[in-house]
């Protein structure tokens, strides 16, 4: 049997790491914000070339701390892609705003530029980006219209630890918001998450918001929350983050693989110049994708369904989302597949995956 994921064997390479990691925590006595907390946050701030990285307890709360510290006024209204992860659009349902569905390119699942412009109103306060599956969005039309209209930029960069977009890394073109929930290329071993920026104002505050709102203790300045990165989880953080360059260049390397491999029966992702894929998810699509998971299945060959079910037809959604149609997404949702590209599967793995899908 052939794995979706397989968390055990993925991290295994690194569990002597992880073990030097934790006795060192031990041996501190300091379990809550503390050095470990603060190495990984210098740490990836100089990975992804940010001035300031903030640790957060997942990548939920990273997205509503961004929106929280940017005070819009209760009813306005942030963009967002129609096809993104729900917790997309829970964030700008948590902090009382609108969340305006765009519908995505269908070549590269992010949003689509050229359809962000219509749906701005008196009322739009921000565009939030996400970079699907690890590809980055087209920043430059993005960053022109964000300019243009004076909006801010929210990057949801949950899925895109190291790519790149003209050789930018994401969470630098906006305030980005990152998830480390175990499955990510840089994946901690239970939830996790940060804030990225160059706004020093802008850390401080999230600082503040992780903490009870609090910058000295017993002082609170802010109606803050409890939501900060966890010692032990920044120390595996840590270990990972030595890792991850590899880590992408062998999932990319897996990708390629698929690319050359499979017949053109199945839509493979796209591939361009201008990004830098880190392939958290290589997905297809298939007009008869259910038989075709069902198939693989049967063949000793487990995948996903990122995602089934579009947001706006989320039970959570009725009476809360504007309704619309949104045949892109649903396009999407109905036909997409993700296949096997952990770091803990081989070449061999995927050439038969490979063998496998070309008989269907």
């Amino acid at each position: 049997m052939i794995d979706y994921e397989n968390l055990r064997k993925a991290n295994e390479p690194f569990f002597d790491e992880y073990r030097r990691s934790f006795s060192r925590l031990l041996d501190s006595g300091w379990f809550i914000l503390g050095n470990a907390v603060k190495k990984f946050e210098t740490e990836f701030a100089a990975y992804n070339g940010n001035k300031e990285c903030i640790g957060v307890a997942n990548g939920l709360d990273a997205l509503i701390l961004c929106l929280r510290a940017l005070k819009f006024e209760k009813g306005s209204e942030v963009i967002v892609p129609s096809n993104t992860y729900i917790a997309t659009i829970l964030s700008i349902l948590q902090c009382d705003l609108v969340p305006v569905l765009v519908e995505p390119d269908i070549a590269t699942y992010n949003i689509d530029p050229s359809r962000i412009a219509a749906a701005i109103t008196p009322r739009t306060k921000a565009v939030m980006v996400v970079h699907l599956y690890g590809k980055a969005c087209a920043m430059d039309p993005i960053m022109e219209i964000v300019r243009t209209h004076g909006l801010a930029l929210i990057e949801d960069c949950a899925q895109s630890h190291g790519a790149r977009y003209k050789g930018r890394m994401t969470g630098t073109f906006g305030y980005g918001a990152f998830s480390f929930y175990p499955t990510k290329n840089l994946g901690c071993l239970g939830d996790g998450g940060a804030v990225t920026t160059d706004d020093a104002e802008f850390a401080r505050a999230i600082r503040m918001l992780r903490n009870y709102g609090s910058e000295k203790k017993y002082y609170n300045e802010v109606v803050g929350y409890n939501s900060r990165l966890d010692e032990v989880q920044a120390g595996f953080l840590s270990v990972k983050l030595g890792h991850l360059d590899a880590i992408t260049e062998h999932k990319r390397a897996l990708a390629a693989l698929y690319q050359e491999g499979l017949k053109e029966d199945f839509i493979k992702p796209q591939f361009h110049p201008d990004h830098f894929d880190v392939f958290h998810i290589y997905n297809i699509r298939h007009p008869r994708r259910d038989a075709l998971k069902e198939y693989l299945l049967t063949n000793g060959i487990r995948t996903e369904v990122h995602y089934p079910v579009p947001p706006h037809k989320q039970r959570a959604m009725d009476g809360v989302l504007v309704r619309g149609e949104f045949p892109i997404s649903e396009e999407i949702h109905a036909t997409t597949l993700s296949l096997p590209i952990s770091y803990c599967h081989m070449e061999s793995d995927v050439r038969q995956v490979i063998e496998v899908m070309n008989r269907f």
